[in-house]
Parts: structure tokens; sequence; C-alpha cells
């Protein structure tokens, strides 16, 4: 069986788009995923599963959400060696002093990867962008809400993105690392 983390774009921030996650453990359950457990209440769910490509559990788990649960919210699941190769490739790590303000940007779609890499280029100022191979890291130095490089680096991605801030992947890491030696 092999690990994965399926996260959800935009659940829970608002109003719209709500999900408990206990109903989402139970749905993953009955897709026949195992282990399913949930991290946060923004919608990280890792699961084990047989290996698989990781757009099928994507499509499979986005149709489920939006036909059960009423909530179409896009859907990146990741290989925990994805997320292993996502952790391993911030560069922008070593000028972090606020986890929470260095976000990482997921996607399932290469092209929209490469398609922002003169961001990366770019000069921010304080901020920084790193575009590794499995993700973009955003360093908001003045914080999220003000981020313009973090602003910019979302709209190039145009909605096929999804981010978590550098505590929430490493958690997302950590449980993924420590499922790997049941």
């Amino acid at each position: 069986m092999a690990r994965y983390v399926a996260l959800f774009r935009g659940i829970n921030v608002g109003k719209a788009k709500r999900i408990a996650m206990a109903d989402l453990r139970m749905l993953l359950d009955g897709l026949g995923l195992r282990d399913v457990s949930t991290l946060l209440n923004s919608g990280n769910a890792l699961f084990s599963a047989p290996a698989a490509p990781v757009d099928r559990f994507a499509a499979r788990i986005h149709a489920a959400v939006a036909k059960q649960l009423g909530v179409d919210a896009r859907v990146i699941v990741k290989s925990a060696r994805d997320v292993a190769g996502m952790v391993d490739g911030n560069r922008l790590a070593a000028i972090c002093t606020d986890d929470s303000r260095l976000l990482v940007a997921m996607t399932d779609d290469a092209e929209v990867l490469a398609g922002v890499r003169a961001l990366a280029r770019a000069d921010w100022g304080e901020e920084r962008i790193h575009l590794g191979k499995h993700a973009a890291y955003v360093w908001c130095a003045g914080g999220i809400l003000e981020s313009e490089a973090l602003d910019a680096l979302m709209k190039g991605m145009a909605g096929a993105a999804t981010t978590r801030n550098w505590a929430t992947l490493r958690k997302i890491h950590a449980l993924l690392s420590a499922d790997d030696g049941r």
C-alpha cells in the first residue's frame, strides 16, 4: 500500500464550501481508501491505497465530494514521495523566520508550474518566489494578505493550485513518513 495526501482547494475558509472532516473521512473510507485521517480543518486528508496514478484518486475524490457532500472543490493528490520532494526542494526555508508566511503552491499540472517560471526571476523586494520540481514556494515577508508575490503567483496558476503553509506541509510530510514505518 502506498501513502497519499488529498489537498482540497478553498474549503472551510469562509461560509461556502464547508466540509466536516468526519464526513470527509467517512466518504474516503467509503471509496475503499484505507487508514484515512485528516489534518486540520482545511482539507488535508491522508490515506493508503494500492499504488496508482494520483490523477485517478483526485478525480474519484472530487466526483464523490461533489455528489455526496455538495461541494465542488479542486482536489490535488500527492504521494508521500511527492511531498518528500517538496520538502527537500524548498530553497526558501533558509530565509524563513515564520513558517506561516512561507507558502507552498502545489498543482497537478506541470505546465501550470512551468508557466510561472518568469515570476520566480522577478524582483519582489523582501518577498521571494522559488520554483521547484514539485511546487512553487513563496516567502511572504510582510504577511500573506499583503503579498504581491503570492497574488501574482496564484493569478499565474489560474485556480489550478492550492497552497499550504510550510508548517502544515512539514506536518503532512511527518505523518506520511511516520506511516511508512508501519
